[in-house]
């Protein structure tokens, strides 16, 4: 059996959380490979909504177990008022979530220095969560990481500490002082005693060598979907560098966060809105600043599920869509959000760049440093309600149209189509 992989094909937020939702049926485990609490996987069924950051999105199947990878940084924190959210909805999550142990631990001071790097920038501001996402990454490779293994470790205090001291004074080269910021409205020491008395939630959860679990289910015949956070254009090496996340959101992200060899890879199913946005700053050639702009940030309710800030949104860009097909190897398309383009009556799609007036079918090597303006095709809007569309027998025939277009643009075939933010307003083709 080989690990099928659904991951999100722009710069987040392609709506990831309610595909794996709506496919976790069909598995056994749902393992998250890499990022952290950056992430909102929001899912909406049965008139509740639920923001996941760090659990996989297939925890609300009696039957599927739920794997946080390796590749996953994650905040006791952030994780302990997840399963208390999920508390509340006699949601068992305890019983269906397994934890690599070696994932690592994002700290306190991981926030505090995310906090001071994006401060210390001005208005180059990459646009980070404040997770403390780069940070706990950076001292990852720098090998100076603590993971969830080390919490059995009779040094682990002694080792936090010392991380601790060393982002300090990193803090303090830049003129700051803890006193300087607050995380969840708590002082830096408040949020600091709260972390420690969240690193008892892991007394209550199973703590696994995760690469092993997830092999041995292969190969005795188990349904494994690996859950991708974030987007590949916000992809550490291939995304709109530096104007990306600190982990690869790309397949390849797969195999060194799951402890996967290649050949194990399925089918890869990838996630797109039907049209596009960003979150914070970076690159965006498609981008709308004008009244539709406005329009789709409020048909489509574009605001952040992690930080709250309003998403930029723009047309389809077909040119970042294919070059994230080819680096994914996908196989089959989903497209989210469709019915936030109903009220239009032309649509746009970004078929090619002109960079520095000069037309190209690719994504430059840095999108930052040149001119990039959007060469745009109109179509047909199918301009009608379809959050209620039964079939797809029944769509307009200009959705059909702009689906069909996209299709013969990227040659994949796209198989689901999201009318909606409830699980039932999925389609199948």
């Amino acid at each position: 059996m080989k690990i099928d992989v659904l991951l999100g094909l722009q710069w987040g937020d392609e709506g990831k959380g309610k595909i794996v939702d709506v496919l976790t049926p069909e598995y056994d485990i749902i393992a998250r490979f890499q990022g952290g609490p950056n992430a909102g996987h929001t899912i909406i069924f049965e008139g509740k909504k639920f923001v996941l950051h760090t659990i996989p999105s297939g925890i609300f199947s009696e039957k599927a177990k739920n794997i946080v990878g390796n590749g996953v940084i994650l905040d006791p924190f952030i994780m302990r008022k997840e399963l208390e959210n999920l508390d509340a909805q006699n949601i068992p999550a305890r019983d269906r979530l397994y934890i690599s142990r070696k994932a690592h631990l994002i700290t306190p001071s991981h926030r505090l220095l995310d906090a001071v790097y994006e401060k210390s920038k001005g208005k180059e501001k990459i646009g980070s969560t404040l997770k403390g996402i780069g940070p706990t990454y950076t001292d990852k490779v720098a090998r100076l990481g603590l993971r969830i293994g080390d919490l059995q470790e009779d040094n682990f205090r002694g080792r936090y500490e010392k991380l601790r001291e060393r982002h300090l004074k990193i803090m303090r080269s830049y003129g700051f002082e803890t006193t300087d910021f607050t995380f969840d409205e708590l002082s830096f020491n408040d949020y600091e005693e709260a972390w420690f008395d969240a690193l008892k939630i892991f007394d209550e959860l199973t703590m696994v060598n995760s690469e092993y679990m997830i092999n041995e289910a292969l190969d005795k015949g188990q349904k494994v979907l690996a859950e991708g956070a974030q987007g590949s254009m916000l992809d550490i090496d291939f995304g709109t560098y530096p104007f990306v996340t600190s982990s690869n959101t790309i397949v390849a992200g797969v195999c060194s966060g799951l402890g996967v060899p290649p050949q194990k890879v399925g089918e890869v199913f990838g996630v797109f809105k039907a049209y596009c946005t960003r979150v914070g700053s970076g690159p965006f050639p498609s981008e709308l600043l004008d009244d539709n702009g406005k329009l789709m940030r409020d048909t489509g309710k574009e605001f952040g599920s992690t930080t709250g800030r309003p998403r930029r949104c723009g047309w389809l860009d077909l040119v970042a869509l294919k070059y994230s097909i080819m680096l994914n190897g996908v196989s089959k398309l989903f497209m989210m959000k469709t019915d936030v383009l109903s009220p239009f009556e032309e649509l746009e799609i970004c078929t090619s760049y002109e960079i520095d007036g000069k037309k190209s079918a690719e994504v430059p090597y840095d999108m930052t440093r040149c001119e990039i303006d959007p060469v745009l095709t109109t179509m047909e809007g199918w301009n009608e309600n379809i959050e209620t569309l039964p079939d797809m027998d029944q769509a307009p025939q200009a959705l059909n149209t702009y689906i069909e277009y996209v299709e013969k643009e990227t040659g994949v075939p796209i198989e689901i189509v999201s009318i909606g933010p409830d699980r039932k307003q999925t389609l199948f083709r």
